[in-house]
């Protein structure tokens, strides 16, 4: 079934679901490219006033998932998103094509793309060496045999965890799923190197039974930011922890 140009459907359901919108902005893989049949509307709509929330329906065939804000929520998940290192709002805003005609909403999208050109904050302390910490784990884990069915689980959450660590160690925006893909993808691009390639080289071997390839790329990885950590940890704990109720 042939479904209805994106942004023109995306265009009115905002008008009808949003009359009052200054602004919106229809997002991700229908305007970025990589669209699927099964892919989604993904929109920001900004409204002068509202209860930030999110909504997921069916319109004119499309699936669509709303995020509905003001300009202080819409900032405020910014800022969320920007400490975990996955900038989807601010994203979804800067990348976005603007749905309704006027300036409304300018502001926010060029403060949105500020953000994404800045990168993220470099990795360091707590939680540079909890990163160095959690991948080293794994991968003893990993090559310390076990059941064949937690070690696919373990070579999954290695490779993740390599992936987030790379990014993060150069500074680049991180994401899940799919979008950790295209993030990595984007970092070959700037330094023309394959760290997807032989990450998921070595993933493939270590679900087949193969864990050094995986191994291999996850090193070269945690070398960049000082090599493995595991004996010799020592965090506190916050005060709150050790109050009494």
């Amino acid at each position: 079934m042939s479904r209805a140009n994106p942004v023109d459907t995306a265009r009115a359901l905002v008008a009808e679901y949003y009359p009052k919108a200054q602004q919106a902005w229809l997002s991700r893989s229908v305007v970025l490219g990589g669209a699927t049949s099964t892919s989604d509307l993904d929109i920001a709509v900004l409204l002068n006033e509202t209860e930030a929330h999110r909504t997921s329906l069916v319109y004119r065939d499309w699936p669509a998932e709303v995020f509905v804000h003001n300009r202080a929520s819409l900032r405020w998940f910014v800022a969320q998103d920007v400490a975990r290192r996955r900038p989807t709002m601010a994203r979804m805003v800067a990348h976005g094509v603007a749905l309704l005609p006027g300036g409304e909403g300018e502001a926010l999208q060029a403060e949105c793309s500020s953000v994404l050109a800045a990168g993220p904050a470099r990795l360091a302390g707590t939680e540079l060496t909890m990163a160095r910490y959690t991948l080293t784990d794994l991968l003893d884990d990993l090559v310390g045999g076990a059941d064949p069915e937690l070690l696919d689980a373990i070579a999954v959450d290695t490779w993740r965890s390599a992936a987030e660590l790379h990014l993060a160690a150069n500074r680049a925006w991180s994401g899940t799923g799919k979008w950790l893909i295209r993030e990595l993808r984007q970092l070959d691009e700037t330094t023309e190197d394959d760290v997807t390639g032989r990450l998921r080289a070595g993933l493939h071997a270590a679900l087949s039974g193969e864990a050094e390839q995986l191994v291999v790329a996850a090193d070269e990885i945690l070398d960049q930011v000082g090599g493995r950590l595991w004996a010799g940890l020592s965090l506190a704990a916050p005060p709150a922890a050790s109050v009494a109720p």
